[in-house]
């Protein structure tokens, strides 16, 4: 039984840390690019820790949900950090994959202006090629609630794109 958990677990972070990686690396900004093994690992611990409630056939989309979690949890214990600290905290230099590939000023800016929420579910679909399917699985919510979020937060996106570039 031990051993079949093992093979099991080995098979799903060797499936699923490629993905996982990306996109922590995609989202890591504005903390350090060193942290990402780190975020990495502990999606996998989590892994190991809930491997029998990860749905079979959705093993990815999960571990991304948890990623999108255990990313959260890091930026809000950055925020707190920095607040704490105020301006003693040396200035981080990385820049996210949002700020080298998008060139584009108006993109950024559409982007920019997104929540957070909205954000990422445009990023999820449009970067990291998720079906609506996954991005439910991700988000936690049915198939239909994440085609509905996606739908809205590009129109969201398309309005802001419009009124930055041609107002």
């Amino acid at each position: 039984m031990r051993a079949s958990r093992e093979r099991r677990y080995r098979a799903l972070a060797d499936e699923a840390t490629p993905a996982i990686g990306a996109y922590i690396k995609r989202r890591i900004y504005p903390l350090s690019y060193s942290d990402v093994d780190d975020l990495v690992e502990e999606v996998l611990i989590i892994a190991w820790r809930r491997l029998d409630v990860i749905p079979a056939g959705a093993e990815v989309p999960w571990l991304i949900g948890v990623a999108r979690n255990v990313l959260r949890n890091a930026h809000r214990k950055f925020r707190r950090g920095e607040v704490a600290t105020g301006s003693l905290a040396p200035p981080h230099h990385d820049s996210s994959a949002e700020d080298n590939v998008i060139a584009d000023e108006g993109v950024r800016m559409a982007l920019e202006s997104l929540s957070d929420d909205d954000r990422d579910i445009v990023l999820l679909h449009a970067w990291d090629g998720r079906s609506t399917a996954e991005i439910g699985m991700i988000l936690a919510v049915s198939t239909n609630a994440a085609a509905v979020r996606l739908s809205r937060a590009q129109e969201r996106f398309r309005q802001n794109f419009a009124s930055i570039c041609f107002d």
